[in-house]
């Protein structure tokens, strides 16, 4: 393998890598969701949680460590699990995509 290919390899290799970080950085910002006067990131751990509490009155730190007052817990998590599995499966695809134009 010459050098003009490798650095052909080299170049292909950044720019695919590139817009994977692109693609993280534009679907971890819409996973924040606003709710009840704070912000939540949508992670899975979260939806577990919401899923497992037994009361429907909680108090949970938001995103910035702030304690709020979740008066429907039920609600919350049908936003924050809607919102994740929109977000991933909008993620995936375009991965795909661009892994498809590789």
């Amino acid at each position: 393998m010459d050098t003009k290919q490798l650095l052909i390899d080299t170049k292909a290799r950044f720019k695919h890598n590139s817009a994977k970080q692109y693609l993280k950085d534009k679907y971890q910002a819409k996973l924040l969701v606003a709710y009840h006067g704070g912000l939540w990131k949508a992670t899975p751990e979260l939806i577990v949680f919401l899923d497992s509490a037994n009361s429907d009155t909680l108090i949970l730190l938001d995103s910035y460590e702030n304690p709020i007052a979740i008066t429907n817990r039920k609600e919350m998590f049908c936003k924050i699990r809607d919102t994740y599995n929109d977000v991933m499966e909008s993620w995936y695809n375009e991965l795909k995509e661009l892994e498809k134009n590789r």
